[in-house]
């Protein structure tokens, strides 16, 4: 598991480093402050299929994400700091476990609410449901 972690966050770097609902940039009803600070990348395609930490299928197309310490089913807002856009995510996974990454989006999630479709990384915020 964390071979295929820290591969997926290093193919994602080399070639560019999103539950439910898209947010925007509104407010964080419901929302409360896990850290201000953290960076995000995003699942490489090649682990579509495969099962996650908590046993459920990975998908890309879906709003789930790999955190380290969250527990699974934790409903995670994630807000690009350079643009305000937000995205819920679902913790389903853990990781990631290299590169100084804090939280790892499925491709949809991360692709919603970034500004640079090239770029592999982004840095966020991080709010937990209350």
């Amino acid at each position: 598991m964390a071979k295929r972690i820290l591969a997926m966050c290093l193919l994602t770097i080399a070639i560019g480093c999103g539950s439910a609902n898209h947010i925007g940039s509104s407010g964080s009803k419901g929302f409360t402050s896990y850290s201000k600070s953290a960076k995000a990348c995003y699942y490489a395609d090649k682990y579509n299929g495969n099962k996650t930490a908590n046993g459920e299928t990975f998908s890309n197309s879906k709003y789930t994400a790999a955190h380290k310490k969250l527990a699974f089913g934790t409903r995670v807002k994630v807000t690009n700091k350079a643009n305000g856009k937000s995205v819920i995510v679902t913790i389903n996974d853990r990781g990631p476990f290299s590169g100084g990454f804090d939280i790892d989006l499925t491709k949809k999630a991360f692709m919603e609410i970034s500004d640079n479709k090239n770029s592999g990384s982004m840095d966020v915020s991080l709010e937990v449901a209350k």
